[in-house]
């Protein structure tokens, strides 16, 4: 190896993600392709050559949280002025030139859509801000995928963007409109994944059940393309994030009742349970019209698990609009959900409104997550008994202990000193735990 190879292969990168699954990918994607220019990860900030901070825009304050972030390096600039200091995704597509005027220690801007070209733009040859929407496919430039740890479960994006234009999201502004991947692509990604080890793939999209890609006759449904993953030989578990309910077709539903490697678990955001603050959000569906679709889904598969999102105290909701959230709730019975009190994004049609009052919001939230929270007990509490499938995707904390997620995906905790990362084993839940179950290996 020359003296140029190995100072090559001596650079050292170091990412924090911030945010969705979706960004956990890209950030994935992004160490592929900087491995081309000879960096490999580290978990050890002060030692990177580069820093990429890979944002997202969708919870509160994220763009504070990011200056935030670059304000502590500062000293580690200073200290090493070479030192490499990137910001990518959603809030750099969203705040773009902004972010080096007031933060000049950033030596390039990358959007969600334009990642691909990180490469390029650290050797000089391509702008060192770049957050347009490039006419081509950022999957056509990117290198293969490449193992560089062990690891049974993986994500793979089929799609991206949204054109639902909810009043309070910003997706649409900073992911763009929805693009879907072709089939080849993504049953080819999935092959080379299952080929190095993985035996779980959750499948992305900011709209993914929307995905129509491609494929052997025309473009293709999302239930077909489930159905075309689960004849992947060693492909075990297939999920899926994130649904909107509008986009819950038919063959969607069925491949839940026919595929068994389609895990019994549906992360489907309603958001409100109120048709007037429905109707302000533009989801474009009805309380009933969710309540309905459910029933289908349960049908189809009777022993799912439900999941969802609620945004508290959007703009105009009253007592009644938060009474008829809680009773959605109520009526479906949540396995799990994620709760926030709205904030403004700007750009978004909901920004201008005007907001509930703080304290009224809090309360709201308040009475909402504890119902939450009790719904996620009972649901935990349903398992003990049963004799679940669990990956193990990690030693536990004591010895000889693994931790593996069941088929419904709560961690599990299992006494196992001769399993293996990797391993799909069949467990009997004997406890419930705040948020995990201990269980014990069956045979």
């Amino acid at each position: 190896m020359t003296q140029d190879a190995s100072a090559t292969a001596a650079k050292k990168l170091f990412i924090k993600t911030y945010g969705c699954q979706m960004n956990v990918y890209d950030s994935q994607r992004m160490a592929e392709a900087m491995a081309g220019e000879g960096y490999e990860l580290t978990e050890d900030q002060s030692q990177a050559d580069m820093v990429l901070l890979n944002t997202c825009h969708i919870r509160e304050k994220a763009a504070e949280k990011l200056y935030s972030d670059l304000g502590r390096l500062k000293p580690l600039k200073a200290e090493r002025p070479d030192l490499k200091i990137g910001v990518a995704g959603c809030v750099a597509q969203a705040e773009g030139e902004e972010i080096v005027r007031r933060m000049p220690l950033v030596d390039l801007v990358v959007g969600p859509q334009t990642y691909h070209r990180l490469p390029a733009m650290l050797r000089g040859e391509a702008p060192a801000i770049l957050t347009e929407f490039p006419p081509e496919d950022k999957f056509d430039h990117l290198p293969e995928r490449r193992a560089t740890r062990r690891a049974p479960a993986a994500f793979l994006t089929v799609q991206e963007g949204c054109d639902k234009f909810c009043a309070f999201c910003v997706v649409p502004y900073t992911r763009g409109a929805e693009v879907s991947r072709p089939v080849d692509r993504i049953l080819r990604e999935a092959r080379d994944l299952v080929e190095r080890g993985v035996r779980e793939i959750t499948l992305l999209g900011q709209n993914v059940n929307g995905w129509h890609g491609a494929g052997e006759g025309g473009d293709w449904g999302f239930g077909r393309l489930i159905r075309a993953l689960a004849e992947i030989d060693g492909l075990d578990r297939i999920r899926y994030t994130t649904s909107h309910p509008n986009d819950m077709a038919d063959d969607l539903i069925e491949a839940h009742r026919d595929i068994p490697q389609l895990m019994p678990y549906l992360h489907l955001p309603v958001q409100s349970g109120s048709d007037r603050i429905l109707k302000a959000m533009n989801r474009k569906h009805t309380a009933d019209q969710y309540l309905r679709l459910i029933d289908r889904i349960k049908a189809a598969r009777p022993d799912i698990l439900l999941t969802s999102d609620f945004i508290v105290g959007f703009p105009g909701e009253t007592d009644q609009d938060h009474a008829d959230t809680l009773r959605l709730i109520e009526q479906v019975g949540f396995g799990t959900a994620f709760s926030f009190k709205y904030s403004p994004r700007p750009g978004t049609p909901a920004y201008d409104r005007p907001e509930v009052d703080s304290a009224v919001a809090d309360a709201r939230l308040q009475e909402l997550q504890a119902l939450l929270n009790r719904q996620q007990k009972a649901a935990q509490l349903s398992m003990v008994g049963r004799t679940l499938g669990v990956l193990f995707e990690k030693p536990g904390r004591e010895p000889g202990q693994m931790v593996g997620k069941s088929d419904y995906l709560h961690s599990v905790f299992v006494e196992a000193p001769e399993a293996q990362i990797g391993d799909l084993v069949q467990v009997r839940i004997v406890e419930s735990a705040p948020n995990s179950l201990r269980g014990e290996l069956v045979g």
